[in-house]
């Protein structure tokens, strides 16, 4: 069974630090229902909680505030720089079960934004997802493209985004009037076309510069 990997910040949930030093996290949209379509699946964390003393602690504690229990297996959950593959090694070795070895790394997923963090990981033989969203196609195989979604009269920004909220697609960026950047899995652009725009995939997002 694959074992998922998570970033935190700008991936799992928005993070505030309050006055006393804590933190708050806020999870993002649509990562709770991934979460809970991938609840029999194993689950941790690999992210930076910062340098400080105590960060680690107040990291821990609001991660588990937010997502009660969501990270529960304490192997799992990484802290630390992600500026090497070295982090991703320490998480593959530690996905073994009790009398078992650990999973091979290619069955594995690490789940972040960050484009370098995600090259990391790949040099680990981890495969990678760019957003919580494209989890399973990343478990699966399946790649992610980046797309460029034509709107039409009748169908605009609230009419796209309500139709990619329901499938594999995210959108990225409204570039004009008529022009929305996106990332999205095959998948995805077939309910997009379904939907009635005009979706033109283009490379893979893994291994590209990111918007």
């Amino acid at each position: 069974m694959p074992v998922l990997f998570f970033d935190i910040g700008a991936t799992l949930a928005d993070v505030r630090r309050e006055a006393d030093g804590s933190l708050v996290l806020s999870p993002l949209p649509r990562v709770l229902a991934v979460l809970e379509e991938l609840s029999e699946v194993r689950k941790g964390v690999i992210s930076d909680p910062g340098p400080g003393e105590g960060d680690t602690e107040r990291a821990a504690s609001a991660l588990q505030k937010a997502f009660p229990g969501r990270f529960t297996d304490d192997a799992l959950v990484h802290w630390g720089p992600k500026d090497s593959r070295k982090i991703f090694d320490e998480a593959v070795a530690g996905t073994a079960e009790e009398g078992m070895a650990p999973a091979a790394a290619d069955e594995c997923v690490f789940v972040g934004e960050d484009p370098q963090e995600r090259a990391f990981a790949r040099e680990a033989g981890l495969r990678t997802a760019a957003h919580p969203v494209f989890t399973r196609a990343a478990m699966e195989g399946r790649p992610v493209f980046r797309a460029r979604i034509e709107l039409s009269e009748g169908r605009g920004p609230l009419a796209l985004k309500a139709v990619a909220n329901r499938t594999e697609v995210v959108l990225v960026r409204i570039a004009s009037a008529r022009l929305v950047l996106a990332m999205a899995s095959t998948s995805g652009a077939m309910a997009l076309e379904q939907a009635g725009f005009t979706v033109d995939l283009r490379e893979p997002v893994e291994g590209t510069a990111a918007f």
